[in-house]
């Protein structure tokens, strides 16, 4: 997963397509608010196909049997609305 990620983030072109810029340090909450900077990302193409191959696999036989344990038991107590 993590490699895919990695050929992904790679394989990605961004053009920045506007400059940002940081707001007026003004405390009036009516003031500028500021801009965050615009960009194009444009993803790699993927084909994905499916193709037959064969490949050794492990074949695993698994036995259930009932066992006794200690399993947490939560309670949650939601306040009432009138306190």
């Amino acid at each position: 997963m993590a490699l895919l990620l990695a050929f992904v983030t790679v394989g990605c072109d961004v053009d920045k397509t506007e400059e940002g810029r940081m707001p007026d340090l003004d405390v009036d909450v009516s003031g500028d608010p500021g801009k965050m900077p615009a960009y194009d990302v444009e993803g790699p193409d993927v084909d994905v196909s499916m193709e037959e191959k064969r490949v050794d696999v492990p074949d695993v036989d698994v036995n259930m049997k009932e066992k006794e344990m200690s399993v947490p038991d939560i309670d949650v107590s939601v306040p009432d609305d009138n306190e």
